[in-house]
């Protein structure tokens, strides 16, 4: 009437290994921070092919290195921006820059990154500078 189960079973239960969560905090704020600086850096190339400019030249530099240094020295990918804008799309992209050089200071600070968190409010600063209104800062914000 009963045979024995002979087979190993698919409904296992759930492993309680030491290393769970497979990440720390550090890591995970790792992370986090590169995906900020990557997407502020995806902005800056826009910029840079809407408006080029020393000073945007050597930010998405400074970028790229601190992604790269985030992932383990692997670069980030950057891809090639045609320029073909108007003012009213720059001014919607330093208001994006800056609000996520600000989601990356808020990260760099938290994980305690000095040079990104450098990084992070110079880039703030220099979006906040370059929109013909600051008010549209706030009012987005």
């Amino acid at each position: 009437m009963y045979e024995p189960i002979r087979t190993k079973s698919v409904h296992t239960m759930a492993r309680t290994t030491p290393d769970f969560p497979h990440r720390s905090r550090e890591e995970e704020l790792d992370i986090q921070l590169a995906g900020h600086l990557a997407a502020l850096l995806t902005v800056t190339d826009e910029l840079r092919a809407l408006a080029p400019s020393d000073d945007l030249d050597a930010a998405a530099e400074r970028l790229a290195g601190q992604v790269a240094r985030l992932r383990g020295g692997r670069p980030p990918v950057r891809s090639s921006v045609t320029a073909a804008g108007h003012d009213p799309h720059t001014a919607a992209l330093h208001q994006r820059a800056h609000a996520l050089a600000g989601r990356a200071l808020v990260v760099a600070a938290s994980r305690a990154d000095t040079a990104a968190a450098i990084l992070a409010a110079e880039r703030m600063d220099a979006h906040s500078a370059a929109l013909p209104d600051r008010r549209e800062l706030s009012a987005t914000g």
